[in-house]
C-alpha cells in the first residue's frame, strides 16, 4: 500500500519517541560522518541516522532521478540537482523503506547494520556547499522595535518597509554548522554618542532567532522567479542564528548597512527539513496593507506555523529559555523574498541560503534578539543562576530550537547551538 510521506497514520519499524523531532513524517536531509570516514548524505528517524550511501549502493534508491554518485558526494548539492521533484521522490522512497510493514530494509540484517547508526555517534556537517547568503528583515515587530529604539515610535518603519522585503547580502564563508564555537568579534564602536570611536571586542554580542531556506538551482542571470514558482525552487528550511555585534553595527551601518557587525559568524542547524514535510503546518499569511505591487502578490497559505525558542546555557550546563516566537510572525513570505531577490535578474544557485531576519512576535517574551528582549540593555534578563544578561558573555552557549505539531505529528529541526569564546 502506497501512503503519502506526510500521512499521520504512518509508522516506522524504527522506534520513535512521541516527543522526537524526527518521526517518519519528517525525514530531513543532512551530511554525516563517523569512524573518521568522509561525510555522506544522511537522513534521520528517531535517534537513528540513516546512511543514504549504503542504501544507494544496495540499489534501493535507483529510479528517482538522482545519480548514485550523488549519495557519495561531500555535500547535498549533487543530490539536489534533480530539483524538488527528485527530492520528493527520494523522501517518498525512504518513507516506504522505513514503514513498519515493509521488510526490504527491516529484515536485511546486513543492511541494517551498515546503514543505521546511533545519532550520538555521528558528526554532522554543513549540509550544503553555500554559494551566496542573503539576510532579510521580514518581521514587522522586529523592524518596529528597532525603529523605536533608534529613531521615533511614530516613524519606526522606514518608508520602503511595507512595500518590499528589505535584505542585505551577508558572508557565506562564515556560516558554520551547529556546535561550532564563535569568537567574540572585534571592531570599531562608540562608547557614547558624543565620544570618539574606539577599537576592541564587542560589548554587545547578540543573537538573532531566524529560519533560513536553501534553494535548488534557481534562475539564469537576467531572468526572475515569480511568487508562483518560488516554492518549487526551495529545498528546505533550517534554524539560523545570525550572530550580531550591535555596537559595531550601530557605528558602521550608515550609509551602506551591516558589515563587520554581522559577517563574523552565522550558525546553521544541520538538518534540512523539506517544504513537503512542513506542508501540513501551513497557516494564513498576514494581510499586507498597503497592497503590494503585482510581482509580490500571491495566493494561498504561504506561512508555516513553526514554534521557535531560544535559550542561554551558562558554563554549568543549565539553560534558561529567554524567548518563544513563531515563524508565522513574518510579514514577508519566503515566496515574496525569493521573487523580490530575483526580480532584477539576479541569479540564484543551488545551495544559496536566504535567512528570514530576526523573528519577533508581538509580546516582549517573543522578541527574537537580546537587543529587543533587554531593550538595548536597559532591562537585563535574569538567568537561572541569578546572573543578569544585557548581551551575551564569554562562556555562554546560545541554543535555538523549532518544531511544528498537528494531528499528533511533531516535525522538528533539532537545535542550533554555539558557544561564545573570548576574542582572539
Amino acid at each position: 500500500m502506497h501512503l503519502p510521506a506526510n500521512d499521520p497514520a504512518l509508522r516506522s519499524w524504527i522506534p520513535v519517541a512521541t516527543d522526537s523531532d524526527f518521526p517518519i513524517q519528517n525525514l530531513p536531509f543532512g551530511m554525516g560522518s563517523w569512524n573518521g570516514e568522509p561525510p555522506v548524505p544522511v537522513t534521520r528517524i528517531g535517534d537513528r541516522v540513516v546512511d543514504l550511501s549504503v542504501l544507494a549502493e544496495a540499489g534501493l534508491l535507483d529510479g528517482l532521478g538522482i545519480a548514485r554518485e550523488a549519495f557519495m558526494a561531500p555535500q547535498l548539492n549533487d543530490l539536489m540537482a534533480g530539483g524538488r521533484t527528485a527530492v520528493r521522490a527520494l523522501r517518498q522512497r525512504l518513507s516506504e523503506l522505513l514503514r513498519h510493514d515493509n521488510p526490504s530494509f527491516r529484515d536485511n540484517n546486513t543492511l541494517r547494520e551498515d546503514a543505521l547508526l546511533p545519532a550520538d555517534q555521528v558528526t554532522l556537517h554543513l549540509p550544503v556547499r553555500i554559494g551566496d547568503y542573503t539576510d532579510f528583515y521580514s518581521s514587522r515587530q522586529h523592524a518596529y522595535n528597532v525603529g523605536c529604539m533608534f529613531r521615533d515610535p511614530n516613524n519606526a518603519l522606514l518608508p520602503n518597509w511595507l512595500h518590499l522585503p528589505v535584505g542585505y547580502h551577508g558572508r557565506a564563508s562564515s556560516i558554520v554548522v551547529s556546535g561550532t564555537p564563535i569568537h567574540r568579534p572585534k571592531g570599531q564602536y562608540k562608547p557614547a554618542p558624543d565620544a570618539a570611536p574606539e577599537f576592541g571586542p564587542t560589548r554587545q554580542l547578540d543573537m538573532e532567532l531566524e529560519v533560513a531556506f536553501i534553494t535548488f538551482e534557481g534562475n539564469t542571470l537576467g531572468q526572475h522567479i515569480t511568487t508562483a514558482e518560488a516554492e518549487e525552487k526551495i529545498f528546505g528550511l533550517v534554524l539560523f542564528n545570525d550572530w550580531s555585534a550591535r555596537d559595531i553595527q550601530a557605528w558602521e551601518y550608515v550609509p551602506l548597512g551591516p558589515f563587520l557587525g554581522k559577517n563574523f559568524g552565522s550558525s546553521m542547524s544541520p538538518w534540512v527539513v523539506t517544504l513537503d514535510a512542513l506542508e501540513p503546518f501551513r497557516t494564513a499569511s498576514p494581510v499586507q496593507d498597503p497592497p503590494v505591487l503585482p510581482y509580490l502578490q500571491h495566493s494561498g497559505d504561504r506561512h508555516i506555523d513553526i514554534a521557535l525558542e531560544a535559550g542561554i546555557a551558562t558554563p554549568d550546563g543549565r539553560e534558561t529559555t529567554i524567548c518563544r516566537s513563531n515563524f508565522k510572525h513574518l510579514y514577508w513570505s519566503m515566496a515574496q523574498q525569493l521573487a523580490h531577490h530575483t526580480v532584477n535578474g539576479c541569479n540564484v544557485r543551488c545551495g544559496d541560503v536566504m535567512a528570514s531576519g530576526t523573528i519577533s512576535g508581538d509580546t516582549p517574551d517573543s522578541y527574537g534578539s537580546l537587543l529587543e528582549l533587554t531593550w538595548k540593555g536597559t532591562k537585563p534578563l535574569t538567568l537561572h543562576d541569578g546572573t543578569e544578561r544585557k548581551f551575551l558573555q564569554d562562556g555562554d552557549t546560545l541554543v535555538m530550537r523549532g518544531h511544528c505539531v498537528k494531528d499528533g505529528v511533531r516535525i522538528g529541526f533539532g537545535e542550533v547551538t554555539g558557544k561564545v569564546l573570548p576574542a582572539i
